[in-house]
């Protein structure tokens, strides 16, 4: 049986991962800030664990690591993340910019490190950050600070983790799950989220050492950094 951890389980994306792999049979432990208001993870059938998790406040994340103990995990999924405000000219939210950057980049290295025990007794070891196309340096187009250095931000560190533990046989998986139709990418946005996440499933199954601190979006498509 395949055990599979999720951060940010409770909407979107992340939910839409609880259902697919739920529905196939696997272990899931769906994380999200407040379990008790999360109905739509309660309402899954299937084994679904539901923890709490806030991936911003590092005591939550040490009282989550606590709490699974020893549990062996098969693959992790970095999903929680924020937007963040506009970069205006002249005019830096310091406390907002921070916050972003706190969420998107700095909690999924948390997280990693965490659970890095937890993988190494799993299965399949497999470490996956959802990142976005905006943290590509090379493509960028401008607009969208701080979002976009938070998305490069976790790149790199992604990318340096798949070289540092590549000894420890975990893989690590960085994908872009295309402009999606949540409550972040809005309902004009072109992708459905079951079409994003049956991809990106797709993708961590294939997930190895070749394909390991790779970027690439969810219909394989390798992306600029």
């Amino acid at each position: 049986m395949t055990t599979i951890l999720i951060t940010g389980a409770n909407r979107g994306i992340g939910l839409e991962f609880a259902k697919q792999y739920a529905a196939e049979g696997a272990d899931v432990i769906a994380c999200c800030r407040e379990p008790a208001k999360a109905a739509g993870l309660k309402a899954i059938k299937g084994k679904v664990r539901v923890m709490a998790l806030d991936v911003g406040d590092a005591a939550s994340v040490a009282a989550l690591k606590k709490e699974l103990g020893d549990t062996p995990i098969d693959i992790v999924i970095n999903n929680a993340g924020v937007s963040s405000p506009k970069a205006k000219d002249g005019a830096i939210d310091v406390d907002a910019w921070l916050a972003a950057f706190r969420v998107n980049s700095v909690a999924p290295a948390l997280v990693a490190h965490a659970l890095k025990p937890n993988l190494m007794k799993g299965k399949d070891k497999k470490l996956v950050t959802l990142t976005s196309q905006l943290g590509s340096i090379a493509d960028d187009s401008g607009g969208f600070q701080p979002y976009s250095a938070t998305k490069a931000a976790v790149n790199s560190l992604m990318h340096s983790l798949a070289k540092n533990w590549a000894k420890d046989g975990i893989v690590v998986g960085i994908f872009h799950p295309g402009w999606v139709q949540t409550d972040m990418g809005g309902s004009g946005a072109p992708v459905k989220v079951a079409d994003s996440v049956k991809g990106l499933r797709a993708r961590i199954a294939e997930l190895d050492a070749a394909k390991s601190g790779t970027y690439r979006d969810f219909e394989n498509r390798p992306l600029p950094w």
